[in-house]
């Protein structure tokens, strides 16, 4: 397919936003950064002004200084809906190449080809259209309520079913650290998992 290699770039580029640490407050432009305390992921930098610890996963990560940069609210709402969109994709690509797949579903392809077959019918644009609608219609006004001062947390969707989060505020505090971490580590595994995928044309475990 012509659009596997833009796919891949946008898979890596997705990978690389995974390391913007949580952020809470817009900082002025220029790296800033603080003289005598280092960074605690990157003992040899110094550690961002911006990121003081107090945000789920920060963890002084930031070494081109974007926190210093780009609004952080901003920066950690993209990173966890990258991260829960990738935590989502990462399940989806391995469950489909052990031949479990939706009721009526085609069956007996891989996720790399299924993915060609959905642009090809045109049902990869139908779901586009569909993330596209619930975007502009849920994600962008809560977004931008967020960067007016509604008191928002980034990510925040008030979305938690079975009330995991509500147990106490340690447990929320932890799952939050949680979702974070997970969703890093799911930016770097689909990244893989897609690019070794097709260079090597087999299934999971992609290691040959």
């Amino acid at each position: 397919s012509d659009l596997r290699p833009a796919n891949m770039y946008s898979a890596l580029v997705l990978s690389a936003l995974s390391f913007s640490a949580p952020m809470a407050r817009p900082m002025r432009s220029g790296v800033t950064m603080m003289a005598g305390e280092k960074s605690a992921s990157v003992p040899f930098l110094p550690k961002p002004e911006a990121l003081d610890g107090t945000l789920p996963g920060d963890v002084g990560f930031d070494p081109l200084g974007l926190s210093s940069t780009f609004d952080l609210k901003w920066m950690q709402e993209a990173e966890l809906k990258h991260g829960r969109l990738c935590m989502l994709a990462t399940l989806g690509f391995v469950v489909t190449d052990l031949g479990i797949t939706a009721p009526g579903a085609p069956t007996g392809f891989s996720s790399v080809a299924a993915h060609d077959m959905a642009v090809e019918k045109g049902a990869m644009y139908v779901l586009l259209f569909a993330a596209s609608v619930i975007e502009v219609c849920a994600g962008v006004p809560a977004v931008e309520q967020m960067m007016k001062g509604s008191g928002r947390a980034p990510g925040d969707f008030a979305f938690d079913p079975l009330g995991f989060s509500k147990k106490d505020a340690a447990a929320a505090k932890r799952l939050a650290v949680n979702e974070v971490k997970n969703g890093r580590l799911a930016m770097l595994a689909f990244s893989g998992m897609v690019t070794q995928a097709v260079l090597t044309g087999h299934g999971f475990p992609y290691l040959y």
